[in-house]
């Protein structure tokens, strides 16, 4: 099934979700059906097609075009109350670009295919440990994501390997602007919690691939790493995130979520990506690992 036909099944919902779906566009009942079908319809292509035979990467490929054209959506993962763990496949933004394709992936490699088992999955890699908690235990920062699935055997952090250097680390923008955070904004405890936080990411040891050296190791990338551009801007670690994905051309294209295209897109090659961007300074790269068909 090609992208166009797969975005076209929600245009082709049966009646009655249609008709629920008019009366109530704006409500959140109506994009968690939504969601709902988008998924159904993903798992349906990739049992009937098999695609658990794939290597991860390649899998996260097919996923990841799947969703080529959505729109870009942020703070999908807000709302009132205490934390969830809220999946919303109507719009993406960099981060839920990937960790939905990734953790779709991940649950069709251990042959599962129920909504149930992508919010286990999410919970999973989204969570500091995969534990649930309140506001703080979310890994906002990238690099505790990667320290952390890396630790969890989900990805494999390949950025030294491939020649990178230290990546000096001080974030603190989360804990210094809690203004941008409703949680943070109305709780001081939470503020105290994400400082220590941002203490213990800063003791960590990450590297990266500097923007001018990009270009050398494109080869060495292969469909499905995760891109993690790094930045320089004041107390922060990564800027944005999305995948590769290489083309027959050979070409290692950046496929993401664009707040300036509005929409996931298959972009420039990945090294003309960063370099067009002045705050970018460079790129981590984690590699999917293959999950154990064991795990829950």
């Amino acid at each position: 099934m090609e992208r166009r036909h797969f975005l076209a099944l929600i245009a082709v919902a049966p009646m009655a979700m249609q008709s629920a779906l008019r009366s109530s566009r704006k409500r959140n009942t109506d994009k968690q059906a939504t969601t709902r079908y988008i998924f159904s319809q993903a798992m349906r292509q990739a049992s009937t097609e098999q695609w658990n035979r794939k290597p991860i990467g390649e899998l996260m490929g097919q996923f990841a075009m799947l969703f080529q054209g959505t729109p870009y959506v942020g703070g999908t993962l807000e709302g009132d109350g205490p934390e969830v763990c809220r999946i919303d496949l109507t719009g993406l933004d960099c981060v839920t670009f990937f960790e939905n394709v990734l953790d779709m992936s991940r649950i069709v490699k251990k042959g599962r295919y129920t909504f149930p088992d992508l919010q286990h999955e999410v919970t999973f890699t989204r969570y500091r440990g995969g534990q649930l908690g309140d506001y703080t235990s979310r890994l906002h920062y990238t690099a505790e994501w990667i320290e952390d699935n890396v630790a969890k055997h989900v990805v494999k952090d390949m950025s030294r390997e491939l020649g990178g250097v230290i990546f000096p680390l001080d974030v603190n923008f989360m804990s210094r602007n809690p203004k941008y955070y409703a949680p943070l904004k109305n709780d001081s405890i939470l503020v105290e919690k994400m400082e220590t936080i941002e203490t213990a990411i800063n003791g960590q040891v990450r590297y990266y691939i500097p923007k001018d050296r990009i270009d050398v190791i494109e080869p060495q990338l292969q469909t499905g790493d995760i891109v993690a551009i790094t930045t320089n801007k004041e107390g922060l670690d990564y800027a944005h995130t999305g995948m590769i994905h290489r083309t027959a051309d050979g070409v290692a294209h950046l496929l993401h979520a664009s707040s300036q295209k509005k929409q996931v897109v298959l972009d420039v090659s990945v090294s003309e990506y960063v370099n067009g961007v002045k705050s970018h300074t460079g790129i981590s790269i984690l590699r999917p690992l293959e999950p154990l068909l064991n795990e829950r």
